[in-house]
């Protein structure tokens, strides 16, 4: 499966030494770059990108501005968002706003490259070290009454998937089966509104539901 990529980054540098990198693979194809989120609904509607690798802060246009504009004009793209360890608030900001996952800016190539493919085709990526930034960032509130309230055992579940565990690994935890979890994890998307494991983990942290 080839994967083609646009790379969105202010700093030139960094931008020409990530496309460098990717252009390593085999299986990658960067089809264009740009230093802000200005040009991105055009890029996207000309080069049709399979991932959007883009950087929160930027000039001009922001990455999370550009997420948002990607959403009104209708288009959806997998975004893959790079960020420093001090960027946890605007990490959670561009999360609710339609990003896919998010690494930090010193990630090995490796990484990068398995978090591409992850993303590609439709995963999702936590880092658990920056989502406990999150979670310490955060005032913990009230969730809002319109918000259907988790069980116990539905908070601990969401708790073990905050830190990145699988299906398999909650089920151990918890003493109870795969399928058990499964359809707990599936409760807790419906309750929380969100259709995915990563949105239901960001959404929770934004609400104070997790501790």
């Amino acid at each position: 499966m080839r994967i083609r990529i646009i790379v969105i980054d202010d700093q030139t540098l960094v931008r020409q030494g990530i496309i460098s990198l990717l252009q390593l693979d085999a299986e990658i194809e960067v089809v264009a770059e740009a230093s802000n989120g200005s040009e991105v609904v055009t890029l996207v509607q000309q080069y049709q990108p399979d991932l959007l690798l883009m950087d929160i802060r930027m000039p001009q246009v922001s990455g999370i501005d550009a997420l948002h504009s990607l959403q009104q004009a209708g288009l959806r793209v997998p975004v893959l968002m790079l960020t420093t360890f001090d960027d946890h608030q605007q990490v959670l900001s561009a999360m609710l706003a339609g990003a896919r996952g998010y690494l930090l800016k010193d990630v090995a190539l490796d990484v990068l490259l398995q978090a591409i493919r992850t993303v590609a085709v439709g995963g999702s990526l936590l880092q658990p070290a920056l989502t406990d930034r999150i979670l310490q960032s955060r005032q913990i509130t009230d969730a809002p009454q319109d918000t259907e309230t988790l069980s116990p055992k539905e908070v601990e579940v969401l708790r073990l998937l905050a830190a990145g565990f699988s299906n398999r690994e909650i089920a151990t935890a918890v003493f109870k089966s795969e399928g058990t979890v499964k359809n707990q994890v599936s409760a807790i998307l419906s309750k929380l509104g969100v259709r995915d494991r990563t949105k239901a983990v960001l959404k929770a942290i934004d609400l104070g539901l997790l501790h």
